[in-house]
């Protein structure tokens, strides 16, 4: 089977509720994402609410909070808001590359594959039943001399000793605490929770996701977003090969990748649009396929939306192809195309009583930069 990407963009627009917007609530738009990336909260909140036909920021926190959602470190190594059955079996995936054994990691942390496993019981014992914040979690575990050695590297924001627990399932994030984040235990906070699954019973959840909603593509593709490619090439390739039938390659544009079966008649009937969506900064829209796909995003704007420190810059689609970005500032949204092209003017303003929404924010203006 071939189709242009026009085609293929089209029915990710769809697919993921940017258009047309589903009636659906928070975890029915985090579950067709595979995952909201939450390192910035209100930026999960914008990408969940522009993909919902009515509603406000708070809908990602309060899922949170009812344990309908869970945030943890998840794909690459970043907050994301999971529901709790793809939450599993991520942190399974992740957990299965055990970067945490490999020399460079030991040499940066300080911490053996030993003492990760002595942590993942600590910890494991300390959330029991409990909710704590970060100097609370490590000032009890410093409490045993082992772990003193590694006070600096638990303490630190960027959660880098923390986050190999994540992934065994030790602690996920609890509710905040005025302006700290807590940690506790997920069976604390997800009812029915049922642990972290053997790597290969999760995979298909997380393929049949992740095409779902950003196929076609490899399995390298498939491993650069989860993991930034650090899980076996062969075993990501065993992972789809189970899959069978399930799965179909087809060509776009030359380029090859796996597709759900089930979805194929869905996107041969899908007609290229140039209809014109906004979606806010750190989106999934960009951030399944990466920024390093150049059908997506043309290489010489990458740097647009890819920006210092990894922050990751709100979209302007256009067919679903990302032609520009923008800026919400005191009422004015600014918007800056790629190439020179003119501002939609029309087209965007009609979007903004959903962005102002959407945000919280007031929108009174389109601007060209």
């Amino acid at each position: 089977m071939r189709v242009s990407w026009d085609q293929v963009f089209s029915w990710r627009v769809r697919r993921q509720f940017v258009d047309p917007r589903t009636k659906g609530d928070a975890v029915a738009v985090v579950e067709r994402l595979c995952g909201v990336q939450a390192q910035v909260t209100s930026a999960a909140e914008t990408a969940v609410a522009l993909r919902r036909s009515a509603g406000g920021p708070g809908a990602v926190v309060a899922a949170l909070g009812e344990g309908a959602l869970m945030k943890t470190w998840a794909m690459r190594g970043t907050l994301h808001a999971l529901a709790p059955e793809q939450g599993a079996a991520a942190l399974s995936l992740m957990a299965s590359a055990r970067t945490w054994e490999k020399p460079a990691w030991t040499r940066a942390s300080g911490a053996t594959p030993d003492d990760v496993a002595a942590l993942v019981k600590a910890v494991g014992d300390i959330l029991d039943g409990r909710v704590l914040t970060r100097d609370e979690l490590v000032t009890e575990l410093i409490a045993e001399r082992r772990f003193q050695p590694l006070e600096d590297h638990l303490r630190s924001g960027w959660g880098s000793m923390l986050k190999p627990l994540a992934w065994q399932g030790a602690l996920c994030h609890g509710p905040a605490r005025g302006t700290s984040v807590t940690f506790t235990n997920p069976a604390h906070v997800i009812p029915g929770w049922s642990g972290i699954p053997d790597p290969d019973a999760a995979a298909p959840t997380i393929i049949r996701a992740y095409l779902g909603a950003y196929g076609p593509a490899t399995p390298e593709i498939f491993n650069t977003w989860l993991i930034r490619g650090f899980l076996s090439k062969p075993t990501v390739r065993r992972w789809f090969s189970n899959l069978g039938e399930e799965l179909t390659e087809i060509e776009v544009e030359g380029r090859p990748g796996y597709f759900l079966t089930a979805h194929l008649d869905e996107l041969a009937r899908t007609k290229p649009t140039s209809a014109v969506h906004l979606l806010g900064q750190f989106d999934q829209y960009v951030l399944g396929p990466g920024t390093g796909d150049t059908a997506l995003l043309p290489g010489d704007h990458r740097a647009k939306v890819s920006r210092t420190a990894g922050w990751i810059s709100p979209l302007v689609l256009t067919g679903g192809r990302i032609t520009g970005t923008w800026d919400l500032d005191k009422g004015d949204l600014t918007v800056s195309m790629f190439d020179s092209t003119p501002v939609p003017i029309t087209q965007i303003t009609a979007e903004l009583p959903r962005i102002a929404e959407a945000t919280g924010q007031p929108v009174n203006t389109v601007r060209s930069a």
